[in-house]
């Protein structure tokens, strides 16, 4: 998979040092990945979901959120968020 963008995991690891080996094991298997559905998905990252049109990674231990959107068809994962888990439950994201 293409990942849209990459500076997203950058600036969460400049912010959340904490998150970096996690979000870089989520960098890795997504790009090395070829998802063509959410069970795909599902079976390389267990800890995900779908809200709404976005798929949800959990990332460290459940303390970050990856918010993505996936073109699987053109085999794009776009990155629209990353946030703690108390800002992902804000649901400001959402808007």
């Amino acid at each position: 998979m293409r990942i849209v963008s990459r500076k997203a995991l950058r600036e969460a690891t400049a912010r959340h040092s904490e998150w970096g080996a996690s979000l870089n094991a989520w960098y890795k298997i997504a790009k090395n990945a070829d998802w063509k559905n959410f069970a795909e998905v599902r079976n390389s990252w267990r800890n995900s979901d779908v809200v709404g049109r976005f798929v949800v990674f959990d990332i460290s231990h459940n303390k970050c959120r990856l918010i993505a959107t996936i073109k699987y068809r053109w085999r794009m994962v776009y990155i629209r968020r990353i946030l703690s888990h108390a800002e992902y439950d804000e649901k400001e994201w959402q808007k």
